[in-house]
């Protein structure tokens, strides 16, 4: 079988950002079937462009079975709302062009957001006459309109339509997230699915130390409250940094962002502002060394904007930190927070409150052992319940049964 996946934010494992896609052909390969991925040369994190010159159109052979093919994208995506809008439709005026080249295709797979992408996914199932898989990752436009990025009333009702015109049109749709089954089905979707957000417990040691990264990144001995991952509008890092002005004064503490995105600049800059000294920004760095990373962590942070609508989601790094058997502390509500509980893998605190992260923090910093037992229990109920190899074979039944099912 022969899958085409269109997904401009495709990351692989040895590049910045969310690998669960890459990982998933990784299996699909294994099981004899074929991949090739569209995607961006321009980071989705960073912004910045792998390529010097970005082509038209690259090929590269990834890994034995999967294909990835660079196709332009216009560059400015950190730069305004307005630019953003560009690069996306950059990217799918140009996915669809190179797409038409691809032959003996049995299966197109999309993926929202951005949502665009998924327009060529289905104009490409339709005339390949093959099944279309949706796969949405959040509710856009739907957490776009919450955080107030879009407000014309017009391009709202636009992207509401084609949202739902997505969701009838697709021969399946899959959910990373419980939480979003509901809002799918309210909007038009006939069959949802649930293959959710996961790690891969291979990639982690809980025993690990992070000794290198500490000493590469001068962390030396001190408690280390990690935060891993993009630095956008929705991830409220402001409050970490608030956090971090109201423990001042203990010098065994120090917050760590590692990552990038739009905000970073500014957060570098209020930081400067603020005299932080007891935090500190390190570049992104591909998922193979992330293990490193987390390993050199204490405690490890998850945190979105007070919003009601995130409390739909599962995010990525709950699971990964998780899976390195880190407690979490969890400043969201909603069906990840339940995750955590049923673990007791962490403490959730009120989003928006820097002092009750603060507080936390302070609390695992002098119960060691505590966090300790709740990053072995988190590491275990990962193994049970959300582990990648076993979220890749529902995958891969997923797609075969639409493949043979077509076929008949």
């Amino acid at each position: 079988m022969h899958i085409l996946l269109i997904h401009q934010a495709f990351a692989a494992i040895d590049e910045p950002g969310g690998t669960r896609h890459h990982e998933i052909a990784q299996y699909l390969t294994g099981r004899g079937h074929e991949v090739t991925i569209i995607a961006s040369p321009v980071s989705y994190l960073t912004g910045k462009s792998l390529h010097e010159h970005i082509p038209w159109a690259e090929k590269q052979e990834i890994d034995p079975g999967i294909t990835i093919v660079y196709a332009y994208t216009y560059p400015a995506l950190h730069r305004s709302f307005v630019h953003r809008v560009f690069s996306f439709l950059s990217f799918m005026v140009s996915s669809f062009f190179i797409g038409l080249s691809i032959k003996d295709i049995d299966l197109v797979w999309g993926t929202s957001p951005p949502i665009f992408q998924s327009v060529t996914a289905w104009v490409f199932a339709r005339l390949k006459r093959v099944p279309f898989l949706l796969e949405v990752r959040d509710l856009w436009p739907t957490f776009a309109i919450a955080l107030g990025v879009l407000q014309q009333p017009i391009l709202i009702r636009a992207s509401e339509w084609l949202e739902s015109f997505l969701y009838r049109h697709a021969d399946q749709v899959l959910v990373n997230s419980p939480g979003f089954i509901d809002h799918l089905l309210s909007r038009g979707a006939l069959h949802v699915e649930l293959v959710p957000n996961g790690a891969n417990t291979s990639m982690f040691d809980p025993q690990a130390k992070g000794k290198d990264f500490r000493q590469t990144h001068g962390l030396a001995d001190r408690y280390i409250a990690l935060y891993a991952g993009a630095h956008g509008l929705s991830n409220d890092l402001g409050v970490v940094l608030a956090a971090a002005e109201k423990l001042k004064d203990r010098d065994d503490i120090l917050f760590v962002l590692l990552g990038d995105g739009k905000e970073k600049p500014a957060l570098q800059a209020q930081a400067r502002e603020m005299a932080l000294t007891n935090l500190k920004f390190i570049p992104p760095i591909s998922k193979k060394e992330m293990p490193g990373a987390l390993a050199a962590a204490d405690a490890c942070i998850a945190i979105l904007k007070p919003i009601p609508l995130f409390a739909t989601v599962y995010p990525n790094k709950v699971f990964d930190y998780m899976a390195a058997g880190r407690p979490v502390v969890l400043a969201m509500e909603g069906v990840v927070r339940e995750v955590i509980e049923s673990a007791d893998s962490g403490i959730a605190i009120p989003p928006g409150d820097p002092a009750a992260l603060a507080e936390t923090i302070v609390y695992l910093a002098g119960h060691h052992q505590e966090g300790k037992n709740m990053g072995s229990r988190g590491r275990k109920y990962i193994e049970n319940y959300f582990d990648r190899p076993a979220q890749a074979a529902k995958f891969a039944q997923i797609i075969e049964k639409m493949v043979n099912l077509n076929k008949v």
